[in-house]
């Protein structure tokens, strides 16, 4: 399945920080420092996407990995504020279990999760992460999820019928 989507300058997104993380290299003539940053970006209205930017300063590596987010979009459905369906994904160590919530009950799941589904509009939903808690392993299996969401609309058009036909079985 494939929901990668193009977006035209029309749409505003938002750049978000999930980490930073500092590597250092040491060599013969002392400690080069630089920064990797992991980044994603939303309209908050079901367009997502995650960035990767090394650089070495701060400020570099965010601004590349925005950039590199803005070329790997994806939409995912959005129903009144919350996720479809549950769902469970993998990446590496990491696994990451959603579940659809109620009106008012909010984000709850942890920080780098919490930054995905913030920047791609869900409101309301509940999350676990299992396993890893590494911040690039978690979004990208938080992303996974997202991309294998899909909602009726999705479903009767990949099985070519009518959306009464998906709800009536």
């Amino acid at each position: 399945m494939n929901n990668k989507v193009r977006v035209t300058n029309d749409v505003e997104l938002k750049d978000r920080l999930v980490a930073i993380n500092r590597v250092t290299k040491v060599t013969k003539g002392g400690r080069t420092f630089s920064f990797a940053a992991i980044v994603v970006v939303g309209d908050g209205n079901g367009i997502i996407g995650l960035g990767l930017g090394k650089a070495s300063e701060v400020t570099a590596a965010i601004a590349k990995g925005v950039e590199a987010a803005k070329k790997e979009l994806i939409r995912v459905p959005v129903l009144k504020g919350t996720i479809p369906h549950e769902q469970t994904a993998r990446y590496d160590g990491a696994e990451v279990f959603m579940k659809p919530a109620a009106p008012g009950t909010g984000v709850v799941a942890g920080g780098a999760m919490r930054a995905v589904l913030e920047s791609v509009g869900i409101t309301d939903v509940l999350c676990k992460s299992k396993g890893s808690s590494n911040p690039h392993n978690l979004v990208k299996a938080t992303i996974k999820a997202l991309s294998e969401m899909r909602d009726a609309k999705m479903v009767a058009q990949n099985r070519g019928i009518s959306l009464s036909k998906v709800f009536n079985g």
